[in-house]
């Protein structure tokens, strides 16, 4: 599957989304929709962006018991997004009923991928809050490993465990990063963050990039500077 830049719209409703989307005449970017736009707008704001031509990551981060997230991805299903997510910590049962709730009739699913950890996350939280005890890149590949047990695609993870997950999990199995930041800029409420081209370099398949890209001056200039980077 050829690498992208997938847009984050975090934006509070359908006006401000649109009206950021407009402004990339004769480009129709891959974009993610998250908790606060789907929960302010529901599913029409994804069949609205869906019908103007763009590909849709629907980020919702599904967590609960198997029988609740595979009734949920059914659901899901009917939006004809291209790529969705559950998180992994859910189990690899959880995360095989996501795949049976996600795949129609026909066999036909979008691409399903699982959180591994946030890339808000750092070290010191993951062990004072979390109580996981084991270095972060450990349980990120052990989570991947379950990922890929559990018959999905790949994973969101940080830039910098794009390699290492590759290694574990082959070079088939997608990695999903968001936490990229432009050299020198600001890392906002991230931890594991690294630069469009950097990623590349270590592999990653997706970068996701929000306020880098959504907060410019220039998005447009801003979101072409992400792609000459990361595709080289």
């Amino acid at each position: 599957m050829a690498k992208d830049v997938i847009i984050a719209c975090d934006f509070p409703g359908k006006a401000e989304t649109l009206a950021f989307l407009d402004r990339f005449t004769g480009r129709k970017p891959f974009v993610k929709i998250g908790m606060e736009l789907f929960y302010a707008e529901g599913p029409d704001i994804v069949r609205e962006i869906k019908a103007r031509g763009h590909k849709i990551f629907l980020d919702l981060k599904l967590h609960d018991i198997p029988n609740t997230v595979e009734k949920a991805m059914a659901s899901l299903a009917r939006l004809e997004v291209d790529m969705t997510n559950v998180h992994a910590a859910g189990t690899i049962e959880m995360m095989k009923a996501a795949r049976r709730g996600l795949t129609r009739p026909d066999g036909s699913r979008p691409i399903l991928i699982a959180v591994t950890q946030l890339t808000s996350t750092s070290q010191r939280a993951m062990e004072q809050d979390l109580m996981i005890h084991a270095p972060i890149a450990e349980v990120v590949t052990q989570y991947a490993r379950n990922t890929r047990e559990a018959g999905l695609d790949g994973v969101v993870c940080s830039p910098l465990e794009a390699g290492v997950i590759h290694k574990a999990c082959g070079e088939d199995f997608l990695t999903v990063t968001p936490g990229i930041r432009f050299a020198g800029a600001a890392a906002d409420d991230q931890s594991r963050i690294t630069t469009p081209a950097r990623a590349r370099e270590i592999g990653s398949d997706y970068i996701v990039v929000g306020r880098p890209v959504t907060k410019a001056e220039d998005p447009v200039a801003a979101y072409e500077r992400c792609l000459t980077d990361f595709l080289g």
